[in-house]
């Protein structure tokens, strides 16, 4: 699988589920709002289509986004924030989420290394 441009992947040493259970407890303690998750595979199953586990969790925090959408309202096109988590062929877990960086100059943002956009700080506290 190629990895698209702006676009983080790492492993995960949990099951899928486990996962996204850790960081939506994760963003939750931390004021964020869930705004859907999203069973993949369950959804894919009830249309005969069979994947490995795959999940979503879209959340945001209206305090923290507000602030990028009203530098370039065309943001809101990536926000509110996502995580995907699934299992590949050899069964490792892996998430991927869209960089901070990627963000930034796809929508000309001006460059704030606090940025709620930057994942990967929480999802390495919400994943150890």
């Amino acid at each position: 699988m190629k990895q698209p441009n702006g676009v983080i992947v790492q492993p995960s040493p949990y099951s899928v589920k486990e996962t996204i259970d850790r960081l939506e407890a994760f963003f939750r303690q931390h004021g964020a709002t869930i705004y859907a998750r999203i069973d993949q595979q369950a959804e894919l199953q009830k249309t005969g289509q069979n994947i490995a586990p795959l999940e979503f969790l879209l959340f945001g925090n209206p305090k923290a986004g507000g602030p990028i959408m009203l530098e370039n309202p065309i943001a809101a096109l990536d926000l509110p924030l996502k995580i995907i988590a699934w299992e590949d062929d050899q069964r490792q877990v892996n998430i991927a989420f869209n960089e901070a960086a990627y963000i930034e100059e796809r929508y000309s943002l001006i460059h704030n290394p606090t940025s709620p956009l930057n994942l990967s700080p929480l999802i390495a506290m919400a994943l150890k």
